[in-house]
């Protein structure tokens, strides 16, 4: 099929930056513009003649501006078919001009809903015209070009550059497939909007993506769907990889539990804490976290809760390690970490998490909403003789935000600000636990005194004794056992504080 012409375009846009170089691009290939509104005042500020859509309609703007391109001369001049005798036919009766070109930017909601605008303002913000505009030209791209959005500009004006007002139907129908995905993605905005959860329903949109080296495995493909640069600045490394961003995900998620606390270090491996400690100094804590596994922290991910310095960069640089997080860095600290050409330095932006999880599986998606229970010490109910010292409760508190997100079954052991040990994945909580005494016992931790924190209750009193034979003495669980109590005697029976929470952590 040869090229085809464009004789007349149609222009209404939200957004003119960008639009001057296409409009005269046009104007110079000799293309008849048809505007309204703002986009005519625009283009007639270019000293560019414009063919006003109220004369064409003979009929002005009206309802505020609600009402301006839907009437037949317009949508009969995209939707018409010309090969078609009949369209032909008709439109030569109605003296409706073709419409070879329809380039249009829609009214902004999702920026709208996102700035806390009135629900007023939000509801004005939804385009009937331009949507409609959009799907009409899009339908008929046999004969006609459609830009859906200002994202589509400098594509096409490459496009006229190269060839004139010229269009092959591949052209046209690549434009048509991104008019359909703007719009599918405008309405599903709106949808959301409306629905407000009120109907159980999977719409989900996210326009960016970013493709990756390659999915969990080399022999896999991999697509991350999200704007990174709103999450984070990246001073220096290569680009983050499918299990990074896993790994990275776990580390924003887990840190957010300590964006209140004293300096806070985390090193992150296959989704799990293998080393965590607060301190009084960002060193410190890095050094307390190290220590936890320093073998595991090869190749980890690290995060801070406060801008990290030169002398705590000095020691990450002894180390192997994929990526380093923080909300920021010294000067310093940035060129030392620079060390490692493909180490990834983020700068992490205050953005607010999604609140929503979803996951593929079987032939569906399941959603759920995030576990945003923080369990905090003046919660928790005591359930022994002995109660949690203060310094217990702190550390309780501290090991309960572990385990919220370690992979079950799992236990955590925690003394004095710092991980020992976890247990993670396990099929059963007493190989979970057996696991983080083995693990703390190998990198020389005392265990006496250290407190135990586990993602869901004790069915049997096992986890407690073992515990207790390891030197434990104080325990935090959700409780909802029928067992409860075997737990609870036994601890009264060994001078062991527990307390309970109520609220179950599970994290598979």
């Amino acid at each position: 099929m040869a090229n085809q012409k464009i004789a007349n375009a149609l222009i209404s846009v939200f957004d003119k930056e960008g639009l001057e170089p296409i409009v005269r691009a046009l104007n110079n290939n000799g293309v008849t513009i048809y505007s309204t509104g703002g986009t005519q005042s625009f283009i007639e500020d270019l000293g560019i003649s414009v063919e006003r859509v109220e004369d064409l309609t003979s009929y002005p703007s009206i309802l505020g501006g609600r009402v301006k391109t839907l009437h037949p001369k317009i949508f009969g001049g995209i939707l018409n078919r010309r090969n078609h005798e009949t369209d032909k036919a008709q439109v030569a009766e109605y003296e409706i001009p073709n419409m070879d070109l329809v380039m249009v930017d829609l009214y902004p909601f999702e920026a709208t809903v996102a700035s806390g605008a009135s629900h007023a303002d939000i509801i004005e913000k939804i385009d009937i015209g331009g949507i409609a505009l959009i799907r009409a030209a899009a339908k008929n791209y046999e004969d006609v070009v459609i830009i859906p959005s200002k994202n589509q500009y400098p594509t096409f004006l490459e496009l006229l550059e190269g060839q004139g007002a010229e269009t092959t139907i591949e052209q046209r129908k690549a434009f048509a497939r991104d008019a359909f995905n703007v719009s599918s993605h405008y309405d599903t905005h709106i949808f959301n909007y409306f629905n407000n959860d009120e109907l159980d329903l999977f719409k989900q949109s996210i326009q960016e993506a970013q493709i990756l080296r390659y999915g969990e495995n080399p022999h896999q493909k991999g697509v991350f769907y999200g704007d990174l640069e709103a999450m984070f600045e990246k001073l220096h490394g290569k680009e983050l990889s499918y299990n990074n961003l896993l790994d990275v995900d776990a580390a924003v998620n887990l840190i957010a539990e300590f964006k209140d606390s004293a300096p806070t270090f985390a090193i992150l491996k296959h989704n799990n804490a293998c080393g965590f400690a607060t301190r009084p100094t960002i060193k410190e804590a890095y050094e307390a976290a190290l220590a936890g596994d320093p073998v595991s922290a090869f190749g980890g991910i690290l995060i801070a809760n406060t801008t990290i310095d030169n002398a705590t960069a000095v020691l990450i640089d002894e180390l192997f390690c994929e990526v380093v997080i923080a909300p920021g860095y010294s000067a310093d600290a940035v060129e030392t970490l620079k060390n490692k050409k493909n180490r990834m330095i983020l700068v992490q932006k205050p953005v607010e998490l999604p609140k929503k999880q979803f996951r593929t599986i079987l032939n569906g998606v399941l959603e759920q909403e995030k576990d945003m229970i923080t369990d905090k010490k003046e919660d928790f109910q005591s359930v022994t003789h002995v109660k949690p010292t203060e310094q217990q409760l702190e550390d309780l508190e501290f090991a309960n935000k572990l385990v919220k997100h370690t992979k079950s079954n799992t236990i955590v052991l925690a003394k004095n600000g710092q991980l020992l040990a976890s247990g993670t994945g396990q099929t059963s909580r007493v190989d979970a636990l057996r696991q983080a005494i083995h693990k703390a016992q190998s990198f020389n931790f005392d265990l006496t005194d250290a407190v135990m924190a586990s993602d869901a209750f004790f069915p049997f009193p096992d986890c407690v004794e073992i515990a207790d034979e390891a030197g434990i003495k104080a325990v935090v669980q959700p409780g909802g056992s029928i067992k409860d109590q075997l737990s609870i005697d036994y601890c009264n029976n060994h001078g062991l504080a527990m307390v309970m929470t109520g609220n179950r952590h599970f994290k598979h």
